[in-house]
């Protein structure tokens, strides 16, 4: 469980659309306080999740080969297959080029609400719901499983926090640099969405089929 929560708290954390949202927000006229509210938006879903699946299994992992255990690897399987799909998809058939989305001409308008709503919007929810399927495995009579349960949330949103931080204590230099990086994610996210499609997906796949037949 801790592997595949590493694999893909990673893969969340280093997606080049909400990171490039984010810097967008930061250097807007209020940015360290939406760029607060995007980031703690964006935590709160992932708590969120992760609260659901441990009420449900009442923090116990459910028992091997069992149908709950099958159904929470099927899952796993399904959306490492779905990610496989759409990288090879979206690497032989990127999409066309179009200007930035409507919302980035508003963004010094945006209020700390709208800024925590499009946190919400921009989750790779596939990715999220791979990291709660990952989660049916949690005993959390175990420190271990809280901590990798705690761990998992905040590297899913590492990127979001130095950034923030980066800002507040050096605006000047952080702007400039987070304004070079978003332009070097914009030339440079076709490319990243494929690698972390491909990856994470053929990851769940072998993970997902080695568990069904070990």
């Amino acid at each position: 469980m801790v592997l595949d929560l590493l694999v893909i708290g990673t893969a969340i954390t280093l997606g080049p659309l909400h990171n490039s949202a984010f810097i967008l927000l930061l250097a807007s006229r209020r940015g360290v306080r939406q760029g607060l509210a995007f980031l703690l938006s964006w935590l709160a879903n992932l708590i969120a999740v992760i609260a659901v699946v441990v009420l449900l299994t009442g923090g116990q992992p459910p028992a091997r080969q069992s149908a709950p255990s099958t159904a929470g690897i099927a899952v796993k399987l399904a959306i490492g297959l779905a990610l496989v799909l759409y990288g090879g998809y979206r690497h032989r058939r990127p999409p066309r080029p179009h200007g930035p989305p409507r919302w980035t001409a508003r963004i010094d308008s945006a209020s700390a609400f709208t800024a925590a709503a499009l946190a919400w919007l921009l989750q790779p929810w596939g990715l999220v719901a791979a990291g709660a399927a990952t989660a049916l495995d949690a005993d959390l009579s175990t420190p271990n499983d809280w901590l990798a349960l705690t761990g998992y949330c905040l590297l899913a949103t590492l990127s979001l926090i130095v950034m923030e931080m980066y800002v507040v204590w050096s605006p000047t230099v952080a702007n400039a640099r987070l304004n070079a990086l978003r332009s070097w994610l914009e030339h440079h996210q076709e490319q990243l969405v494929v690698t972390l499609a491909l990856l994470v997906g053929l990851w769940l796949s072998a993970r997902s089929i080695y568990e069904l037949v070990a």
